[in-house]
């Protein structure tokens, strides 16, 4: 599960065996996770986040989303 971002609590991260997916990256605080498509950023999956910090993580993708991209296609290839 390579990381691709730390921010503040956040863990940004994608599992290694998901290439035939969207674009997309998992976030992980403590017992918390979500997952959000990264083109156009839309929220897919969450466990547990609260609705402010799922603004909050949603900012940090769209701020990001070109190193996100860039970070998916130097892993993925495509």
């Amino acid at each position: 599960m390579p990381t691709v971002l730390r921010f503040g609590p956040y863990r940004f991260y994608w599992f290694s065996h998901e290439p035939n997916e969207p674009h997309h990256v998992h976030i992980d605080r403590g017992d918390f996770s979500a997952k959000y498509w990264i083109k156009p950023v839309q929220l897919a999956r969450n466990l547990g986040f609260p609705a402010h910090e799922l603004k909050q993580i949603r900012s940090i993708i769209e701020t990001n989303q070109a190193d996100l991209l860039e970070a998916w296609h130097g892993y993925f290839g495509n």
